[in-house]
């Protein structure tokens, strides 16, 4: 029988184990600090999270149907916080002219207030990353970026906006290539979040 990652000894003796215990110890530090965010504006963590995608992505992916895949929720979980953002005036929603069951969400001044606040609240992990010399933080980067591309391939994660599922993206022979921009991407210039991210065809 397999064991378990979280198994004391499992761990001493894998080292895939100790990174993904590693990893859930980050993500509890993330579900802390926006719950700290989300407890100081009177919102749940998904809703803050809502505000900040809207604040940093374009009208196309604020959407129900979007926003759903983004977080991997339902529609009708994220159809709920948008309810009650709009209560609270921090968003409003255009109706799709030709489709009127679809809208549009965009944030309110009062809203972009908030937002742009609590976009700050995974700044205190960011802060150690910064000690971290240029070559490390670039295999960091490669290693999760990989661990999130395999994880997309999977199903487990849904949308993603990185180079590697990026139909402008071109390797070879270990060069990282933007058909896009024209230009050699560094291994630490690989983006985990494109606004240009055009979906890979399959």
């Amino acid at each position: 029988m397999k064991h378990s990652t979280f198994n004391l000894n499992e761990q001493n003796q894998k080292i895939e184990s100790r990174i993904v215990v590693a990893l859930e110890r980050i993500s509890e530090a993330f579900r802390v600090l926006l719950w700290n965010e989300s407890k100081e504006n009177s919102l749940s963590p998904i809703q803050i999270q809502i505000l900040i995608f809207i604040h940093f992505h374009d009208l196309e992916k604020c959407k129900v149907g979007y926003l759903a895949d983004e977080f991997n929720m339902t529609k009708a979980t994220i159809s709920d916080s948008v309810r009650v953002l709009l209560s609270k005036e921090l968003v409003t929603k255009e109706t799709d002219p030709i489709d009127t069951r679809s809208y549009t969400l965009s944030l309110t001044d009062e809203g972009k207030k908030v937002a742009k606040k609590a976009s700050f609240f995974a700044s205190s992990i960011e802060q150690p990353l910064e000690k971290l010399t240029q070559e490390q933080k670039t295999i960091m980067l490669n290693g999760l970026l990989g661990l999130i591309y395999n994880l997309n391939k999977s199903g487990i994660i849904t949308i993603q906006r990185m180079c590697f599922t990026c139909s402008f993206y071109h390797a070879e022979n270990g060069i990282h290539y933007c058909n896009l921009l024209k230009t050699k991407l560094a291994e630490s210039e690989i983006r985990v979040d494109c606004p240009e991210h055009e979906v890979l065809k399959s």
